[in-house]
């Protein structure tokens, strides 16, 4: 077994990417969340922090107790860290500024706990994450500052809490993937220099939606399901959670989806926190990512939860929906 700790690639990659002053910092600060939030899912069931809050967040959508106690586990861990700047997450309607922000260099953009829903099912979840560089630290901090294209990141990754808690994340080359020893609270190395494979796999879309589909994603859906794509056959597999599809897409191939519908023509997925840091990864592994009509990392966005939505995962893959779709 390969013993190289996330905390000694984190170093690596950091003097690769030619960056300073803390990315493997924030990168350890962010494996310090994931192990917080692992051991917080284990325990949810025993100490009453399963169901609904009674709220909803700036997505109107419903808030769970696990989904406020990642937002709030993400900003203690960086409460007091002077080279980040900002968060941008997935629970709050605004950035929230860390305190002597203005002096930071990065920014983070974060789903604290993607898949919530499945917590009372036993079922995957994790976190997804993008790191920026502040073009102009020194000066306050504004929101626009968050409004890069994802071919800006200097890192993205994700955690993904299931039978075993995986951190996957690439700072611009080599994608790996460290598998935490729980009896040691240690990530070590498992999975080196990810490559999504290209002519197998499955398909992931949540195809109760279809009725609100338009003609063409109909009849592209449809060609995956009915095993007559170009790409090859694809079974059809659909976690519920983004990072478990998108994990299982990374590591066997095939395809993730979701598109528009008459109700959400832009999708669901959030582009500056969900879409782009995915879609980094799976183009630093050698696959694909679009929203139908231009690569997901070529887009600049225009507010901190603007929606697209999203083809990602083999290049052959994504390239036959996209071609279908037009």
């Amino acid at each position: 077994m390969n013993r190289t700790t996330l905390s000694e690639q984190f170093f690596r990659d950091q003097a690769s990417a030619s960056a300073t002053g803390g990315l493997s910092t924030v990168l350890n600060r962010l494996s310090l969340v994931a192990r917080m939030l692992a051991s917080e899912i284990m325990r949810a069931g025993f100490v009453g922090k399963l169901g609904y809050t009674g709220t909803t967040n700036v997505q109107d959508e419903d808030v769970r107790a696990l989904d406020v106690i990642a937002n709030d586990t993400t900003l203690q861990v960086f409460e007091n860290m002077p080279m980040m700047a900002a968060i941008a997450s997935e629970e709050m309607e605004d950035m929230h500024v860390l305190p002597g922000g203005q002096d930071g260099k990065y920014l983070l953009a974060i789903d604290p706990l993607d898949g919530s829903g499945n917590v009372d099912v036993a079922g995957q979840m994790g976190t997804i994450f993008g790191i920026y560089r502040r073009r102009e630290p020194g000066r306050p901090v504004q929101m626009d500052e968050f409004f890069q294209p994802g071919r800006d990141l200097i890192a993205a990754g994700y955690v993904l809490y299931g039978p075993c808690t995986m951190m996957v994340y690439t700072a611009g080359g080599p994608v790996n993937g460290f598998t935490l020893d729980r009896s040691i609270g240690t990530f070590f190395l498992t999975h080196p220099d990810l490559r999504i494979p290209e002519g197998s796999g499955a398909y992931s879309v949540n195809e109760a939606n279809e009725v609100k589909w338009d003609d063409k994603t109909r009849a592209m859906v449809a060609a995956f399901r009915r095993q007559e794509a170009d790409c090859g056959k694809r079974a059809a597999r659909y976690a519920g959670a983004l990072v478990g599809d998108f994990h299982r897409t990374l590591l066997k191939g095939g395809i993730y989806m979701y598109p528009g519908t008459t109700d959400k023509p832009q999708g669901k997925l959030r582009l500056l926190y969900e879409n782009a840091p995915l879609a980094f990864v799976c183009e630093c592994a050698g696959g694909a990512a679009s929203d139908g009509r231009q690569p997901v990392l070529d887009i600049v966005p225009e507010g901190l939860h603007q929606r697209t939505p999203l083809y990602l995962g083999s290049k052959g893959d994504v390239a036959e929906a996209v071609r279908r779709l037009r």
